[in-house]
């Protein structure tokens, strides 16, 4: 059974899927809070949570920034993805298989909150809070905006329509695939309120991103323009992209258990979404790069069977029918505490990272440097010849 982040990085589907459809800051500065955020404010109490999963992506950030709170914080996994993770932090550790149904570690124990990495289907919800429910306060659930339809509006907020499953399909049995994967979230986080309502919070972050995310989806944009020269920019300067840092996101899940925040809130942002051509500039300026953008239109990248997300990472063309999942609202988190740091810092330090550690592998995502010099020689050659001079939105599929 492949979690959320394992589902994200290695299925080709769920990119080809989606490109066809669609806080007081609490983190101390050691562990990396965003510059210019409020000070911390101090833990109304200390809570004792429970963190389902832990040694992916997001529950390293998430545990450790719990850990400097001052929470006693327990994990819940197999042990073994990760067995040595937090071997240097007061964390409690408890062992089973969600996937067996193994949660007989879990019996007996009681949390002020749960947080939940982990499941993309609701019965894996159901069965951690037939025992957990009547044991915990709060149940957070990390989720993902790709749980709504496709959108091409702007500003769509959390009443957005959210994916559903044909009537035929079982959510018990069905194979997690890009079609059905937001239809899944969305039965989970469904499941989670049937369970323990008013006591649940979901978290729908977009594009997670930072240091250790080794899907590169944000990734290669800082490296790629750090290598400097002609760099391909899809659309133009001005369309709207959201990612979310990890620190952040891990930040915000805090405050909202300490505070009690519940709803469900859309975690990415900026609000409406930044411009691309920013995005590009910061990465430039965190790499002290000599890169030059040259931005291509949606109709020529589709010529040279460039997609959008995939070769393209971040980026999904608002105009087309699934653009506006670059510029969704976040006001409800904003208005509940959420910062981010400025992109210039994740940049620099997500480029730092793959420097120092990922010994210059090759990038999960993205364009291959054989395929962007040949596409930018082709738009040259079209210019030249006048013609690949249309707007950058072209004819709507």
């Amino acid at each position: 059974m492949q979690n959320r982040r394992q589902f994200l990085i290695h299925s080709s589907a769920f990119a080809a899927a989606f490109a066809a459809t669609r806080l007081p800051l609490l983190q101390a500065a050691a562990q990396g809070a965003p510059q210019g955020a409020p000070a911390a404010a101090t833990p109304p109490r200390k809570l004792r949570v429970l963190v389902l999963g832990g040694t992916g992506f997001i529950g390293p950030f998430l545990v450790k920034q719990a850990v400097a709170r001052g929470h006693d914080v327990t994990t819940f996994n197999r042990g073994k993805s990760d067995p040595n993770a937090f071997a240097d932090l007061p964390v409690r550790k408890l062992i089973g298989d969600r996937a067996t149904g193994d949660l007989k570690a879990l019996e007996g124990e009681e949390f002020d909150a749960v947080v939940d990495l982990w499941p993309s289907y609701p019965k894996y919800v159901r069965e951690a809070l037939e025992v957990l429910a009547d044991h915990c306060d709060q149940y957070l659930f990390i989720s993902t905006i790709s749980v709504y339809q496709p959108m091409s509006q702007p500003l769509a907020d959390e009443t957005f329509p959210v994916m559903t499953l044909a009537e035929h399909l079982d959510p018990e049995k069905v194979q997690l695939t890009g079609g059905t994967y937001g239809a899944l979230k969305a039965l989970c986080e469904q499941r989670a309120e049937a369970s323990m309502p008013g006591q649940v919070t979901i978290l729908r972050p977009g594009l997670i991103v930072g240091p250790e995310d080794d899907s590169d989806r944000f990734t290669y944009w800082p490296v790629r323009v750090a290598a400097g020269g002609e760099v391909l920019a899809p659309g133009t300067p001005d369309d709207p992209v959201q990612v979310v840092d990890v620190r952040d996101l891990a930040a915000f899940t805090i405050h909202c258990l300490e505070q009690s925040k519940v709803g469900v809130m859309n975690v990415t942002g900026p609000q409406g979404g930044m411009p691309i051509g920013r995005m590009l500039e910061a990465c430039k300026e965190a790499a002290g790069s000599d890169a030059k953008f040259t931005w291509v239109p949606d109709d020529f990248l589709d010529a040279q069977q460039i997609a959008a997300w995939s070769d393209l990472p971040t980026w999904m063309s608002p105009r087309r029918d699934y653009g506006g999942i670059g510029a969704v609202s976040i006001q409800r988190a904003l208005d509940a505490g959420f910062v981010q740091r400025p992109i210039v810092e994740t940049a620099r330090d997500t480029l730092q990272w793959y420097r120092d550690t990922q010994k210059g592998r090759a990038l999960r995502a993205g364009m291959a440097r054989e395929k962007e010099t040949a596409a930018l020689a082709a738009f040259a050659a079209a210019k030249q010849a006048g013609k690949g001079t249309e707007k950058a939105g072209g004819k709507r599929p």
